[in-house]
């Protein structure tokens, strides 16, 4: 079978139309490089250059196989050079998944910074519960998935790399009932609690502060995957959200919202994460998206 060097040996003949120069190009001797273009025309069955008299040139055969071996030559190196941008995450696509609290909190820097550092590669984010976020791991629809590390089930197929806690607390609109006071985690709960879908962990927590029977499942007045439409809520009414600090931030400074100080709720925090698949490489762009998001992870844990 006729390979890439032999169709570029054909190119080079046709470039030069001269065996000794032809050769020195490809840095073979000449008895070698013509046994290579004799090679080509016994593989093929067909006489490519007419060379006993006078000047080198291609048959009507070898002018057909000449343009497409040009053809290919090219494609060759578009597509050794397409490998290297890929290799070095300038080129190609990946997928992956935010659980929304990781929505919200990683994200936003995550994809700030891939944007800037690889501008040449497609990305996909899919913003949802985790459980959702699994099944398209496991179909292998994403590359990855970031969640709360909790609720997710010991699975066999699943690598986990663990990225550290997230602090969240309680907030109302300034001018709140309850702002600028003590009070206990029932008497918040009384206004309304309005959340993300919360973590097991979290619900346990909610039914022993609240005083439930066993068993009972407390259920908040709100639930929703869009942290922007919980506190739009919480500025128009008495709606109390429980959010990420580092969210809520700059809207306490501002003046907006007012952090409770509820006296008898522990720190509550989520556990970050990154969940693959084990035993299967990721592309080279989705591996450093995951070190982008360990990076912004360290730095948001951090302040």
């Amino acid at each position: 079978m006729v390979n890439l060097k032999q169709l570029a040996h054909l190119v080079v003949l046709d470039d030069e139309r001269h065996f000794a120069r032809a050769a020195e190009r490809v840095h073979l001797s000449q008895p070698a490089f013509s046994r290579s273009i004799k090679a080509i025309e016994d593989e093929l069955g067909m006489r490519l250059f007419d060379r006993e008299t006078g000047p080198i040139k291609p048959t009507p055969a070898g002018a057909f196989i000449i343009e497409r071996a040009r053809r290919l030559l090219f494609d060759a190196r578009g597509l050794q050079r397409d490998a290297a941008l890929y290799r070095d995450s300038e080129l190609g696509n990946t997928a992956f998944g935010a659980g929304s609290f990781m929505a919200v909190t990683l994200m936003p820097d995550v994809l700030i910074a891939l944007r800037r550092q690889y501008p040449g590669v497609s990305l996909r984010l899919e913003t949802n519960h985790w459980q959702h976020l699994l099944q398209s791991l496991l179909a292998e629809d994403i590359e990855f998935f970031v969640a709360e590390l909790r609720d997710l089930p010991a699975d066999p197929l699943l690598q986990i790399t663990p990225l550290g806690r997230l602090s969240a607390h309680l907030y109302v609109r300034s001018g709140h009932p309850l702002a600028g006071q003590p009070c206990s985690f029932a008497q918040a709960w009384e206004f309304g609690l309005a959340t993300i879908k919360l973590p097991g962990p979290h619900k346990a927590l909610c039914a022993r502060l609240l005083g439930l029977p066993a068993g009972q499942v407390p259920v908040p007045a709100l639930e929703c995957a869009d942290p922007v439409l919980l506190r739009a809520l919480a500025l128009s009414t008495d709606s109390v959200i429980s959010a990420a600090d580092i969210t809520m931030r700059d809207l306490v400074l501002a003046g907006q919202f007012v952090q409770l100080e509820v006296t008898d709720l522990p720190v509550v925090y989520a556990e970050m994460g990154i969940a693959t698949l084990l035993h299967r490489t990721p592309s080279p762009i989705a591996r450093r998206a995951m070190a982008c998001v360990q990076e912004v992870a360290r730095k948001v844990a951090a302040s």
